[in-house]
């Protein structure tokens, strides 16, 4: 399968599916001043700034807003209703289960979506308005990795808005062997596998904005096995005034 990335250079990034014109093409970027992008052969420029935003399916249960997924724990509450009003946790095909209603698909659903669909079933049948909310308790569908020289690696919840910095200070910060300029996100977009490349030190200094990171991410910092191996195969170095990005192919 070819080595495909997308390479960022300012406000571009340069598409190609060789790996050898590639890497060619980064080497000429890296070492031989700015000759201009557009003229080289087999480079497709595209007008981007950032690393995409995975699709709502490629979350498969979790998005902005929150998504349900498989076992995940709600609280339902049917007001005025004390019996209807439960803790519960989906199970691992992502479905509960409701008094008089019975069996319910969760996932995929955010948590006002389900409330919406619990009180349609129960409207008319049972109760007469009735007003549902429905709460996330706890969440285990929704999580990235972060691995590397942080100091407890694992997999973390990301519920609302999460970033690479506070992704990296959710596991407990970088280790003392950590290189902070050499920090990679890898994501499935679309049915697309890319890789990005952060220093973490530029942007705390504000070089350039703290970029999101989403469930189902994969944070890599510093010398970890993967992320020195994305380096040593694309031979690029560290990203000090913009995200390096690329696209790793299907």
């Amino acid at each position: 399968m070819p080595f495909r990335f997308l390479y960022s250079r300012g406000n571009f990034f340069v598409k190609s599916a060789p790996f050898s014109v590639c890497l060619a093409g980064l080497l000429l970027v890296g070492c031989a001043g700015t000759p201009p992008i557009e003229n080289r052969a087999g480079l497709q420029v595209v007008r981007t700034s950032s690393l995409p935003a995975p699709t709502r399916a490629d979350l498969s249960a979790g998005d902005r807003p929150y998504l349900i997924g498989p076992f995940d724990k709600l609280t339902i509450d049917v007001f005025g209703i004390e019996d209807l009003s439960k803790k519960v946790q989906a199970d691992a095909s992502g479905r509960i289960s409701v008094p008089l209603i019975g069996a319910l698909e969760a996932a995929g659903r955010t948590p006002s979506e389900l409330a919406d669909e619990i009180a349609k079933r129960l409207r008319g049948r049972f109760v007469r308005d009735p007003q549902v909310t429905v709460n996330l308790e706890e969440t285990v569908s929704q999580v990235i990795t972060v691995d590397g020289e942080v100091k407890k690696p694992g997999l973390y919840p990301v519920i609302g808005r999460m970033t690479l910095l506070r992704a990296v200070a959710t596991a407990d910060g970088a280790t003392d062997l950590a290189r902070l300029d050499d920090v990679v996100v890898f994501r499935n977009v679309d049915g697309q596998r890319y890789a990005a490349v952060y220093n973490v030190k530029a942007i705390r200094r504000g070089v350039y904005d703290d970029p999101e990171v989403y469930a189902n991410d994969l944070v890599m910092v510093g010398t970890s096995g993967r992320a020195q191996l994305l380096k040593n195969t694309i031979a690029v170095g560290p990203a000090l005034l913009t995200p390096l990005i690329y696209l790793l192919g299907r």
